[in-house]
């Protein structure tokens, strides 16, 4: 059991991911995150930053156009995956009961953002905690145009890896002395990743009250 506890708490280091992991893992996290729904727990925006700041600081000892290369790739292809399992497997999920890596609010919460914001849930979301993980494959399960979600897909990846991962290369590459302040830098991005969380579940909770006492 500790083991277990242990592999989980690695996975949401993303300090420790980048040193002890590399691109590889990096990689593959950020593939998950971006479309298979048991992995919305994983670190998305804070570790495509310090992936950057890493890279800016040499610690990450890769060339940064591999790096947003390897990451924008991931984003996308992960996303894709996602929207190939809506469509063709949605109706299971949705009917799916809540489990610890399934948690049917989610969906709720992400189908709320589709009916505001239409295709472009899938640039908004790229910058939105779990809603980012769940979006590709709501867009599979409502039959989004394949054409349509490749433009949308490959525009938010493009946008969600320049502005963070090369933004953290910039700071890392002009301010190395920021690695100082690695933890601050998690608890800024957990902090808003957990307001956007909270915001989104309380939003979608009062539209869907409103809606019942419509009903009713």
């Amino acid at each position: 059991m500790n083991s277990i506890l242990e592999f989980f708490q690695y996975l949401l280091d993303s300090e420790e991911l980048i040193r002890t992991g590399g691109l590889v893992v990096i990689t593959l996290i950020v593939f998950a995150e971006n479309g298979l729904f048991f992995a919305f727990f994983l670190p998305g925006d804070y570790l495509v930053f310090l992936a950057g700041v890493f890279c800016g600081t040499q610690l990450l000892d890769v060339p940064i156009s591999l790096l947003l290369l390897c990451l924008f790739s991931a984003a996308v292809l992960g996303s894709l995956v996602g929207y190939l399992f809506g469509k063709y497997f949605g109706d299971q999920l949705e009917n799916r009961k809540d489990s610890l890596f399934f948690k049917r609010k989610h969906i709720e919460t992400t189908r709320k953002y589709f009916e505001k914001y239409g295709s472009r849930t899938l640039v908004i979301s790229r910058f939105l905690p779990i809603v980012r993980t769940f979006s590709p494959i709501l867009a599979g399960v409502v039959k989004m145009r394949f054409v349509d979600f490749i433009i949308y897909n490959v525009l938010g990846g493009a946008i969600w890896i320049g502005a963070l991962t090369g933004g953290g290369y910039f700071f890392g590459e002009r301010f190395p002395w920021i690695m100082d302040y690695v933890h601050y830098i998690i608890i800024f991005f957990l902090a808003i990743t957990t307001f956007t969380v909270v915001k989104a579940y309380f939003s979608a909770r009062k539209e869907m009250k409103a809606e019942q006492e419509r009903v009713d």
